[in-house]
């Protein structure tokens, strides 16, 4: 099998990387254990802090080993989402792992140097590579800060610190979290106030729906990312393939359409048909018009702006004649126009001498 795939044949099954950030308390890991089938890793106790009801089988992480282990010798058929809580105790835990390989990315207080933070965005690429060969979608879980510049203030994920950037490339989704009172949103778009990343072209702002009610009863199924994230984006990638094949057939017919079209009459059909003719996807009308103009200037058809269609070059208006007095002059005789005293060649001089 070939390694180039037509539009239709591309894989759909596409695992997503996500990080969700937000304040202590907003229900971040719950929330991320709403992704389908949740494996959680968890570096920072974070499990203790989830409803009961809520629970998801979980690895208690203490050091980035941890997660290799888990990922090169664990069974890990039962899941397809690991969340990972949080980020920032995982980067914790890989750069003392860089450390150890590496003494020497190290600084004296034991924070990683310029070379050991490279190596820290080789080792995360590397981890999500390894997440993807097993086809697991991942979640990381951050906890936010305040990043202020002048009068302007953000929040911004702890994930990473002035490498976050770096990391954020890979990642799919980056939803931010806040509640008001019982009101609790996630915002995918970038804004002035928060960090965001919405590949997967979800709605800007998503309101979640409350598990318990004041009461502290259980109304509801944690599922929201499976629902609402996870399977929306791949029912819109589904029905992106499915109208990319279905584009592909429509400009199909329209090229053999045009092709077919040999003489005036067909030319002007096809003009006045090329919109309400088809079932347009996307461009395909501008595109058919485009190709159909191409066509027009190889036949020679010329359009008539005054009559609106298409007609043969013969049948255009010759241009006026050149009024009389604008006709070029018949030539006159090459010494016509010389001065009159213009002195007289040497033979004519001569015969003048002659003659007296």
């Amino acid at each position: 099998m070939g390694l180039i795939k037509k539009k239709n044949e591309l894989d759909v099954n596409v695992r997503l990387k996500m990080l969700i950030y937000g304040q202590p308390g907003m229900g971040k890991t719950t929330l991320a254990l709403s992704a389908p089938k949740p494996l959680l890793v968890d570096f920072d106790g974070g499990i203790n802090r989830v409803d009961y009801e809520f629970i998801k089988d979980t690895v208690q992480a203490e050091k980035y080993e941890d997660i290799l282990d888990l990922l090169n010798n664990e069974d890990l058929s039962d899941y397809e989402t690991l969340v990972i809580d949080t980020g920032g105790k995982l980067l914790d835990a890989m750069a003392e792992y860089i450390i150890k390989q590496y003494p020497k990315m190290a600084k004296r207080n034991g924070s990683l140097t310029l070379e050991g933070f490279g190596q820290r965005k080789r080792e995360f690429s590397d981890l999500l590579k390894l997440i993807d060969t097993k086809k697991k979608n991942v979640i990381f879980v951050a906890h936010r800060q305040t990043d202020k510049n002048g009068d302007v203030t953000r929040y911004v994920p702890l994930f990473g610190g002035s490498n976050y950037d770096s990391l954020a490339t890979e990642l799919d989704l980056i939803g931010y979290l806040v509640a008001d009172d019982r009101k609790r949103t996630i915002t995918f778009d970038p804004t002035s106030e928060s960090e965001g990343k919405n590949t997967c072209n979800m709605p800007s702002v998503v309101e979640l729906p409350n598990l318990k009610d004041k009461d502290g009863n259980v109304v509801g199924i944690n599922n929201f990312l499976e629902e609402k994230v996870f399977k929306a984006y791949r029912a819109r990638l589904i029905e992106r393939s499915t109208e990319g094949e279905a584009y592909t057939k429509l400009m199909e017919q329209i090229d053999a359409d045009i092709e077919t079209i040999d003489c005036i009459e067909g030319a002007n059909n096809y003009k006045d048909n090329v919109k309400t003719g088809y079932d347009h996807i996307g461009n395909s009308l501008a595109v058919a018009r485009q190709k159909f103009m191409a066509r027009m200037s190889k036949l020679g058809f010329v359009y008539n702006k005054d009559k609106k269609e298409y007609e043969l070059p013969s049948e255009q208006s010759a241009p006026a004649e050149a009024p009389a007095n604008e006709q070029k002059q018949e030539e006159k005789p090459a010494n016509e126009n010389k001065p009159a005293d213009e002195p007289q060649s040497g033979k004519q001089a001569k015969g003048a001498k002659a003659g007296k």
